[in-house]
């Protein structure tokens, strides 16, 4: 594509060299770049793209864009080379990107679906049923990307960079999908990689602390404020009015079409006569001009949340009510209050609850219909917002009737230090507990504790099937591990 058509509506540039150039494609990593590339250096939390600008014309960039706080004078760029200045490289790369894949995100309905919690669950239901009802769905998410019902790479982060998403996008478009349903985290909205995305509904689930250290929001204010940006972009929403701050977005947004769903106070979408079992929950909403019992397998009060902003979103866009019901029923979601099967038979929940509210209400949910003991299995990562861990070890050990704190992914932190910062939460309680550092020993001992009345809550890890140590990635599918741990174990009795 030529460069001019690349900066096309891109404001606030100054440019040294030609712009008539085609350009063969887009990158803002150098060990990517190829001959007749566009080299768009960005200055991350841990590395500058413009200490790499030397390498990427080596392999051939024709053209480098550069951020505005950058010394010209230190770069030394070849005259040959297209020299452009950005007001900020990470939006230029968002919109660059979009112009080079033609804007593919225009060819079809696009949903954006953010909060603290509940956007996997809720856009896996939006897919399920607008595949039930015979539409050509692409989902991009925190577990995996899917294009009309194949699953194409798993995820390592909730929304994309902007250039890896366009090029989605572009593929999707390709294989002629009709609607697209993403979750947008607030980094991306912070970092600019969903601008330029021409969003047709969005959703709001809730809001509460996490995201906060210093490689993502400095506070909940600039948490908050990232996730409103999505409002911003599009004119029509739902939002979670139970939510203390989603009950607000009317007022911040008088000018769009915002509907509200919830149980508690008065919206459009309200859940009544609610049932919650070990297995599933059941509740009514107006579907079409009467109430009607949704179904859907997956226990908690919070996933009666999730079904809502589904059913709002699915309704908008002219689904049957009976289509929905239908594929309510049959939703599976990985990670999410999902349950292993094995071959003793113990309740083994596996959940991605990895901060203080998520825990207390996954394990508040099951002990609110477990004959038995709730055994809470869990750690916190590392690099991560550190305040929370004593909070969650303090949770556990009120909520659980026994705790085994172990790691999660300590990335770049000693696991024993994580541990010991939960560990003050805990003894706040007369919760039970021990420490077992490794995890795949932590699950051991629960399984050699439990019984069938009991359940085994691993919470933190989810859909994941690694574990990251100082920048690797490990396996670690905690399905395969709990069974591996089952299938060497005798069964007791006869």
């Amino acid at each position: 594509m030529n460069l001019k058509n690349i900066l096309n509506g891109i404001e606030g540039l100054k440019a040294k060299g030609e712009l008539d150039l085609e350009i063969t494609g887009i990158e803002s990593n150098s060990r990517n770049i190829k001959k007749g590339f566009l080299f768009v250096a960005i200055k991350g939390f841990t590395v500058d793209g413009h200490d790499y600008i030397d390498e990427a014309i080596e392999k051939g960039a024709i053209a480098v864009v550069v951020d505005k706080t950058c010394n010209l004078k230190e770069l030394n760029i070849p005259k040959e080379v297209t020299l452009i200045v950005s007001e900020d490289t990470r939006e230029f790369l968002a919109l660059s990107s979009c112009n080079f894949y033609s804007n593919p995100s225009a060819k079809f309905k696009l949903i954006g679906v953010t909060g603290t919690k509940g956007k996997t669950t809720t856009t896996f239901m939006i897919k399920e049923i607008l595949e039930k009802a015979g539409k050509k769905v692409g989902l991009i998410g925190t577990i995996a990307t899917y294009i009309n019902g194949e699953k194409q790479v798993d995820s390592d982060r909730t929304t994309p960079e902007s250039l890896e998403l366009q090029s989605t996008f572009a593929q999707m478009v390709k294989e002629k999908v009709e609607y697209v349903v993403m979750e947008v985290s607030s980094q991306s909205l912070k970092l600019h990689r969903v601008d330029g995305c021409n969003f047709d509904l969005v959703v709001f689930t809730n809001f509460s602390e996490d995201h906060i250290s210093e490689k993502e929001h400095p506070d909940m204010e600039d948490y908050l404020q990232s996730k409103l940006k999505l409002f911003k972009m599009c004119k029509t929403g739902f939002v979670n009015i139970d939510d203390l701050q989603g009950n607000k977005f009317p007022k911040l947004f008088p000018e769009s079409d915002i509907t509200g769903y919830g149980i508690d106070n008065s919206g459009n979408f309200l859940a009544k006569d609610i049932t919650i079992t070990n297995s599933y929950v059941d509740f009514k909403v107006k579907l079409t001009d009467r109430n009607e019992r949704i179904k859907v397998d997956i226990p908690g009060r919070f996933t009666v949340y999730n079904a809502l902003a589904a059913i709002c979103v699915c309704k908008k866009l002219g689904i049957e009510g009976q289509i929905i019901k239908e594929a309510l029923e049959k939703i599976k979601v990985p990670g999410r209050s999902e349950m292993v099967e094995n071959k003793l038979e113990l309740p083994i929940m596996i959940d991605y609850a990895h901060s203080p509210e998520s825990l207390q209400n996954i394990l508040h949910a099951v002990s609110s219909y477990t004959r038995g003991r709730v055994i809470s299995v869990f750690g916190c990562g590392g690099d991560r917002d550190a305040r929370k861990r004593p909070i969650m070890g303090e949770i556990s050990g009120k909520v659980a009737d026994y705790t085994i704190i172990t790691s999660d992914n300590p990335r770049t932190e000693d696991p024993q230090a994580i541990v010991d910062q939960i560990e003050e939460g805990i003894k706040k309680t007369k919760g039970k507990y021990e420490v077992i550092v490794d995890r795949t020993e932590a699950i051991e001992k629960a399984i050699n504790m439990a019984n069938k009345s009991d359940i085994i809550v691993l919470a933190g890890k989810g859909h994941e099937p690694y574990q990251e140590i100082n920048g690797k990635k490990y396996p670690f599918d905690e399905r395969i591990i709990v069974n591996d741990i089952i299938n060497k174990k005798p069964k007791k009795g006869k």
